[in-house]
């Protein structure tokens, strides 16, 4: 089995890839049964100048099958440090993945437990604005990088990074 890993936003570029490039992505992975797809979907609710949140199984039902998203509650709901994630894939995947877990890490508190499931069920009306709030420290950040002589940055999508390109620095 061959994995290909998918990371939209991405971390640490901000980019984000669109619903016309992941069903282009998707026909490519079709013609190619024995290639599972792990998607991390942890900044889905962090994007930018309007961009829309697509994953790949969703463009392409016959994918779900053979995908398996990853997220957690650190970066959307501000719960960094108490190490909740979750999984949805194949039913075979999950329980060998629990079988390994259960054996491997320690347990969360039960407080940080609650905690989740009362982010992931509760109002969500605070996501967008939040994500309104990281564009505007992006924009920020950006104006100050690009008046630096010698740095240049792509704009990003999504998520909370910055990737300046520093090679004409380099050699000074």
């Amino acid at each position: 089995t061959k994995w290909l890993l998918l990371n939209t936003p991405s971390n640490p570029t901000g980019a984000v890839y669109s619903r016309d490039e992941l069903a282009g992505l998707a026909g490519v992975l079709l013609d190619h049964p024995h290639v599972h797809v792990l998607t991390d979907d942890i900044y889905e609710h962090i994007l930018f100048d309007g961009r829309t949140f697509h994953t790949i199984a969703g463009v392409e039902p016959r994918l779900k099958d053979r995908t398996l998203t990853v997220n957690g509650v650190s970066k959307a709901y501000a719960m960094t440090g108490w190490r909740i994630g979750y999984a949805g894939g194949p039913e075979p995947l999950i329980r060998a993945m629990a079988t390994v877990q259960s054996q491997s890490t320690s347990n969360p508190s039960s407080i940080s437990q609650a905690a989740t499931i009362a982010a992931l069920e509760g109002p969500q009306d605070f996501l967008r604005p939040r994500a309104l709030e990281f564009q505007a420290r992006r924009d920020r950040a950006l104006e100050l990088l690009r008046k630096i002589p010698g740095l240049t940055c792509q704009t990003p999508e999504g998520a909370f990074y910055l990737y300046p390109n520093c090679s004409a620095l380099i050699g000074r």
